[in-house]
């Protein structure tokens, strides 16, 4: 970590606000490395001691956000009554403390999953007020008309309410099946696959490839990597993510 503001590492601690922490500085009440700290000095709380009198400055747990590539067969949860495995089996059991899955995936997809501790990350991804898209690749049987696909487009009826619009295009055709990428702005139960069923056309493979714009890419079944933060945060905000960005 790079050197920064006290009054920022005091109120990123949780003691106080930043305007608040500028005082305690105004008022000697914070030390480095035992020396009396000012307002405008900085310090590296990974290599300095900081305290505000006298007591070292509480260390603010890391937040953490897996991209995980679930198989086939692998449960959405933290644990399963039946005894099948379940996404946090996927992560070695040291790294698995305080992470729990953000939505869900059938057991029978495959694709991109996140694990967080991150509560309000949850939140912006799952709740339907915020419009975070998810894209899929989609196997199904026979080849959709134009027609077809339109109305997949303009909503259809399910559980009583047209689903939202949603971005489907065709990008390639066999004799039995068709490969569809498809992104939603919602994620009702199993809704592809009961859209897909629907249409006339029940799915044969399905794979998230993307949440928002955190892509999947080369990432092999069944592992995992660890985000930094500048790939998530700006979800916090209500911005879009960035692919691979730590800054």
């Amino acid at each position: 970590m790079t050197r920064q503001r006290l009054q920022k590492l005091i109120a990123a601690a949780g003691l106080c606000s930043r305007r608040k922490a500028e005082v305690w500085l105004q008022q000697g009440r914070v030390t480095v490395d035992q020396q009396q700290a000012g307002l405008g000095d900085q310090a590296d709380p990974e290599h300095q001691l900081i305290c505000v009198d006298g007591q070292p400055l509480p260390t603010r747990l890391r937040r953490r956000v897996l991209l995980i590539n679930k198989p086939v067969g692998v449960i959405s949860s933290c644990r399963d009554p039946q005894g099948r495995p379940t996404v946090l089996d996927l992560v070695p059991s040291e790294q698995r403390r305080g992470l729990y899955p953000i939505g869900r995936l059938d057991a029978d997809s495959r694709g991109a999953l996140l694990l967080s501790d991150v509560g309000e990350l949850t939140l912006r991804l799952t709740h339907p007020r915020y419009d975070h898209h998810k894209t899929y690749r989609v196997w199904v049987e026979g080849q959709p008309s134009g027609s077809t696909l339109q109305r997949w487009r303009s909503g259809v009826p399910l559980d009583g309410r047209t689903t939202r619009p949603a971005w489907v295009r065709v990008l390639r055709c066999e004799r039995q099946e068709t490969l569809l990428e498809v992104v939603l702005q919602e994620g009702r139960n199993r809704q592809v696959r009961r859209v897909a069923d629907g249409l006339g056309h029940p799915v044969v493979d399905l794979q998230r490839t993307a949440i928002a714009h955190i892509q999947l890419g080369d990432l092999s079944e069944g592992s995992w990597r660890e985000l930094c933060e500048g790939e998530w945060q700006g979800l916090l905000k209500g911005g879009a993510l960035r692919p691979g960005s730590c800054d």
